[in-house]
């Protein structure tokens, strides 16, 4: 069985409780308010074949990045999966269980009725292309795909929202719909921050490690007494936008106990990135990562009365009232 994740708020009755302490998906549904593209109920279908077309014109906002206009649909649509590159990107590739940030606008093949953009909203979806996590249409139109790309995609019922529709986005179950999605960038389990390195000149405070290459971060204790209060300091200082208290976030961490240096907790180990949201966690994480940037690495020092206090996740190898350090990737808020 998958380790699962410690950071999750867990047993005191001033923090939230979730059953089961989620994993790396915990909050992905938080990703946007959106109808779509979440995945329907139905069972997976086999992989649909990728064609050329047919697929309507975008008449406007052609530059990737911006809003697009798109056309009814020429005649009937493929009973297949048509995907083009609008836009062709030189970035990284996408992968079946990334998690993609993009800006998309989703319609109706039949009508050109827009049921869903993020680009109004002007907040990227951030969200893993993993079955039960999106529609099918998604994982399999843009997995191979590059960063930097614009990509344009029918999708039939098949492997989009099934027989049953989409009621909330106005969406019948025989319409297949059309996708433009800007990919914006893709993560997995090897991205890390990429930040400036900030100088770590306080003897009393852990240092962590500055590697960017996917490994876990090393952290050192300093042979000192830990702090009192919550520490939260960049190693690396990243340009994205600063972390809202209310927002939910995608991280690779690790989590060493203060007096023994030992790892209790790592996405590193596990080889999967957490998401959830800031009012999921412990206090010391919602505390110590609100107002931080994204794309920074941070190292959090958690006081008992801001972690676990004296009754601390069973099995975790984490004592009462240990003091925890945190080496904290934000890759991306969702």
């Amino acid at each position: 069985m998958r380790r699962r994740s410690l950071i999750l708020a867990a047993v005191p009755a001033s923090l939230v409780t979730l059953a089961g302490c989620g994993d790396d998906k915990s909050d992905s549904g938080k990703a946007s308010d959106s109808a779509a593209p979440s995945p329907s109920s139905e069972s997976s279908a086999p992989p649909p074949k990728i064609v050329d077309g047919p697929l309507p014109a975008i008449t406007a906002g052609e530059e990737f990045g911006e809003k697009p206009t798109v056309a009814k649909g020429p005649g009937e649509p493929s009973d297949q999966l048509a995907v083009r590159t609008v836009i062709a990107g030189n970035g990284r590739t996408v992968a079946e269980g990334d998690y993609v940030q993009a800006n998309y606008l989703g319609q109706i093949w039949a009508t050109a009725k827009v049921f869903d953009n993020s680009y109004d909203r002007k907040t990227p979806l951030v969200i893993q292309l993993a079955e039960g996590t999106v529609i099918d249409g998604w994982r399999y139109a843009l997995t191979g795909r590059k960063t930097g790309s614009r990509v344009e995609f029918s999708v039939p019922p098949t492997w989009g929202y099934g027989s049953q529709g989409n009621a909330q986005a106005g969406i019948k179950g025989t319409d297949t719909l059309v996708f433009v999605v800007d990919l914006e960038d893709t993560f997995n389990a090897k991205s890390s921050a990429d930040g400036t390195e900030v100088a770590q000149d306080d003897a009393a405070l852990p240092k962590v490690g500055t590697n960017t290459d996917g490994s876990a971060p090393s952290i050192e204790i300093p042979k000192a007494d830990p702090p009192k209060k919550l520490v939260s300091t960049y190693v690396l200082e990243g340009d994205g936008p600063e972390v809202k208290a209310d927002a939910s976030v995608l991280v690779q961490y690790k989590g060493v106990v203060w007096d023994t240096g030992k790892e209790f907790d790592s996405t590193y180990s596990r080889k999967a990135l957490a998401s959830f949201s800031l009012q999921q966690v412990v206090k010391g994480w919602s505390q110590g990562l609100t107002g931080k940037k994204v794309g920074s690495r941070v190292m959090i020092v958690i006081p008992p009365d801001l972690g676990y206090g004296d009754n601390p996740p069973a099995n975790s190898g984490i004592q009462k009232d240990s003091t925890m350090v945190f080496s904290v990737d934000i890759l991306a808020t969702m």
